[in-house]
C-alpha cells in the first residue's frame, strides 16, 4: 500500500491555499442560495471569501441553529443542495436531528483515515459501528468501499457471534468504538477462537493510552479519527501518532468558546468546521468540542493542519445563584475592555452559598473598574481577581465550576 491516499495530502502550503481560494467562494455562494441560511450570509461577497481569515468573519452556525432550521423547514432545514430523495440515506440523531448521507465515492471522506490505518484491498473490516438510525456504520462502510476493503456489517452487541464471525471470516481489521474491540478479543480467547485482526480504526470515544498499548501488545495497530454525524471525517491519526491531521475536505478553525473569534495558535478553543461537501455546505459549523492547533507538519509527510484531538466540551454553561452564565457572556465582557486579554468565571460554594469570581488577565490593577461591566454582561455580582496576562491555564475553559456536590 502506498503511503498516502492521494496527492492532496502532501500539497505545499501555497498549493493548498490556492485550491481553497477557488473552492471556498463556490461553497459560500452555494450556501447563500439555500433557504435554511436565511439572512445569515446576506451581504457577504462570496467571491471575496478566499482565505481562512476572511472565512473567520462570517457568523458561526451552531447545532441549535440546525435544529431550529429543521423544525422550520423539515426535514433537513433547507441546508442541503439536494432534496431528501436525492440522498442515499437519511439518519436520525438525538434531538431529533436529521443528517443526510451519500453513497458516492468517499462521500464522508473516511477512506483517507482507513488508508492511514493501513486498511485497503484484501482486507475484511468488521464494522462494529451502529447501522441503526445513526450514520456511524454507513460512514465507515463508505470509507471501506473507498479503499477497496470488504465489510462485515456487524453493528453492535452479540459478542459471541462477533467473535465467531471474526474467526470464521479471518477478519483483518476492526472499525468501532475503542473499547469494544477488547470485548471481542477477550471473548474470542475464552472461546478458543484465534483471530487475525492487525489493524483497528476507532472513533466515538476516548482511546486511552493504556488501551492502545494493550492492542499493540496483541499485534494490533490502533488509530483514531475525529468525525461527526453532520460533517463526516474532520481529522485523523496517522502512524506518526502526533496529533490529528485535518481532512482535505474541511477547513478547521479554533475559536474562543461562545464566539466565532479565532484564538492564538496553540491556544485551546472550540472546533469550528467548514465542509467543502457540495451536497451539504455547512459553513463555520461549531462542533462544541475543544481542541488546539499543533505547530508544524506530521512526520508522516502529510502537510495539512494538525490539531491535538478531542480536549473536552466547549459548552460550559453553568447555573450560578439560579442564573445561567454562558461562554458568550464572558466573551462579551472581554470585548468591552481592550486591555483585557482573557477572563474566566469561577463558581464556588462558601457558607452554603454560591459565589462567583471573575478572574481577569489585564495590565491594570484596579478590579473595581470591571464591576459594572460584569454586572451588565453576566447579570450577577462577582468578586474580581486581576492576574497577569498569560497566567490563565490553556485549557479552553472560560467558566470553571469548582463546587463540590456530595
Amino acid at each position: 500500500m502506498t503511503q498516502h491516499f492521494d496527492r492532496l495530502e502532501t500539497r505545499s502550503i501555497d498549493a493548498r491555499e490556492a485550491a481553497l481560494a477557488a473552492e471556498l467562494p463556490r461553497q459560500i455562494a452555494a450556501a447563500q442560495r439555500l433557504s435554511g441560511y436565511g439572512d445569515r450570509l446576506t451581504g457577504v461577497d462570496a467571491a471575496s471569501v478566499t482565505t481562512v481569515a476572511a472565512l473567520s468573519r462570517l457568523p458561526v452556525l451552531r447545532k441549535s441553529d440546525l435544529m431550529q432550521a429543521q423544525r422550520g423547514q423539515p426535514p433537513l432545514g433547507g441546508l442541503t443542495t439536494l432534496p431528501v430523495s436525492g440522498f442515499a440515506h437519511v439518519f436520525q440523531s438525538p434531538g431529533p436531528i436529521y443528517e443526510p448521507g451519500g453513497a458516492s465515492h468517499d462521500w464522508w471522506r473516511m477512506g483517507r483515515f482507513l488508508h492511514a490505518c493501513g486498511i485497503g484491498k484484501g482486507d475484511i473490516v468488521q464494522n462494529c459501528f451502529s447501522y441503526h438510525l445513526t450514520p456511524a456504520g454507513m460512514i465507515f462502510e463508505n470509507g471501506a468501499r473507498a479503499v477497496g476493503a470488504a465489510v462485515l456489517p456487524a453493528g453492535t452487541g452479540q459478542t459471541d457471534l462477533q467473535a465467531r464471525a471474526a474467526h470464521d471470516l479471518a477478519v483483518t481489521a476492526y472499525a468501532g468504538t475503542p473499547d469494544y474491540l477488547k470485548v471481542i478479543l477477550d471473548r474470542a480467547e475464552e472461546l478458543n477462537l484465534p483471530l487475525q485482526i492487525t489493524r483497528a480504526a476507532v472513533g466515538g470515544g476516548a482511546l486511552f493510552p493504556s488501551l492502545r498499548a494493550e492492542y499493540a501488545d496483541r499485534g494490533i495497530t490502533c488509530l483514531q479519527c475525529y468525525a461527526t454525524a453532520d460533517l463526516g471525517n474532520i481529522a485523523y491519526e496517522s502512524t506518526a501518532m502526533e496529533g490529528m491531521i485535518a481532512d482535505e475536505g474541511v477547513i478547521i478553525e479554533i475559536v474562543r468558546p461562545g464566539t466565532g473569534d479565532p484564538v492564538a495558535p496553540g491556544e485551546v478553543g472550540e472546533v469550528v468546521v467548514t465542509t467543502l461537501n457540495p451536497d451539504y455546505p455547512l459553513i463555520r459549523f461549531a462542533t462544541g468540542d475543544l481542541s488546539a492547533v499543533l505547530p508544524g507538519v506530521s512526520p508522516c509527510g502529510r502537510t495539512n493542519l494538525r490539531i491535538k484531538g478531542w480536549m473536552g466540551r466547549a459548552d460550559q454553561t453553568t447555573k450560578i445563584k439560579g442564573m445561567f452564565v454562558r461562554p458568550e457572556q464572558v466573551a462579551d465582557f472581554v470585548r468591552q475592555h481592550a486591555e483585557v486579554s482573557r477572563a474566566r468565571v469561577i463558581a464556588r460554594r462558601q457558607n452554603e452559598t454560591d459565589i462567583m469570581i471573575v478572574r481577569i488577565e489585564s495590565d491594570g490593577e484596579d478590579g473595581a473598574r470591571y464591576l459594572s461591566t460584569v454586572m451588565q454582561t453576566l447579570k450577577l455580582k462577582a468578586e474580581i481577581e486581576i492576574v497577569p496576562k498569560g497566567s490563565l491555564p490553556n485549557d479552553g475553559l472560560v467558566i470553571e465550576d469548582q463546587r463540590v456536590y456530595d
